[in-house]
């Protein structure tokens, strides 16, 4: 137990020696300190820790704000995927196997417009390139050939694929979601996820623009056929869960109208930008011309073949 002098009051001696220099000088109780304290706190800290908690409300409950349609991170969310989620979809849609779907098993809820845009433009600039220079090795035996970038064909290739990327899967999305009104046994993807798939359809086609430089048009023809096959497949192995519950002539007739579209874009692409112009005899010179004249006489109306015998 403590004694009664230990649980007193005792003056501190740097308390004392104050006093003993300065006797009117005044000392303050802690009671007193502790009441005259003021904390002064920023706006901004206090609008960090309301939007930090605001955050974290929004993250519990589930209900993350959206940005606005208007907004740059609207957008932004569009192409927020990385290297190896874009790998991954590109070897996806070159190597299509039976029972894996596109959407579920590379995409998984987050589809992107980083990879179909920048396959697109690729597709265009190849296509462009590779027509120039095969149309450039083709007349380099012709003396009076004289070789002109056709830079027009840069836009034509990147119309052409740009318009199949996204009007074709509007017209699918559009499609679906009027059959699925009409039955509830047909599914739908987003609209997102079906301009995804369309574009990473197209990578086949990369490869096959580059190869159609060999001038040999049966092997022109044979890769167009495998890249046009390969693709298509990864079109018909996506859509086909979602088409398969619907009547039977509205299944056939949707997966041949999606692959004759794919297909119809890979022919029209090998007879514009590839098409092979026969080549035509030269006319003779003007000096074998003169030195050997063909005089045409006219035939007299009242002669006759004679008959051999």
């Amino acid at each position: 137990m403590a004694t009664s002098d230990e649980l007193q009051f005792h003056e501190f001696d740097e308390a004392a020696d104050l006093l003993a220099v300065n006797p009117d000088a005044t000392t303050t109780s802690i009671s007193e300190r502790q009441s005259h304290v003021a904390v002064n706190v920023g706006a901004g800290y206090e609008e960090g820790e309301l939007g930090e908690e605001t955050d974290k409300t929004e993250l519990l409950s589930g209900q993350k704000k959206q940005p606005s349609f208007w907004t740059f991170e609207y957008y932004q969310t569009f192409f927020d995927v990385d290297t190896y989620q874009v790998l991954d979809r590109i070897k996806g849609s070159l190597l299509p196997l039976p029972g894996k779907n596109f959407v579920r098993h590379h995409l998984r809820n987050n589809p992107d417009l980083y990879g179909p845009f920048w396959i697109c433009a690729t597709l265009a600039f190849t296509l462009a390139l590779s027509s120039n220079v095969a149309h450039a090795l083709e007349k380099r035996g012709d003396p009076s050939f004289h070789y002109s970038p056709q830079f027009h064909k840069v836009t034509i290739a990147g119309l052409v694929t740009y318009c199949y990327a996204w009007l074709v899967p509007l017209a699918l999305w559009g499609y679906l979601q009027w059959r699925k009104g009409r039955s509830v046994h047909v599914g739908s993807y987003s609209f997102l996820e079906t301009v995804c798939v369309y574009g990473y359809s197209l990578f086949a086609y990369i490869p096959t623009s580059i190869l159609w430089l060999i001038p040999a048009a049966w092997l022109q023809w044979l890769l167009m056929a495998f890249a046009a096959a390969l693709s298509g497949s990864v079109l018909v192995l996506t859509f086909w869960p979602l088409l398969r519950s619907d009547s039977k002539p509205a299944t056939l007739a949707t997966l041949a109208a999606i692959v004759s579209l794919h297909v119809l874009l890979a022919v029209g692409c090998k007879l514009y930008f590839f098409q092979t112009v026969p080549s035509t005899i030269p006319p003779l010179h003007p000096l074998v011309t003169a030195q050997h004249p063909t005089v045409l006489l006219p035939r007299p109306a009242n002669a006759s073949v004679p008959l051999r015998h």
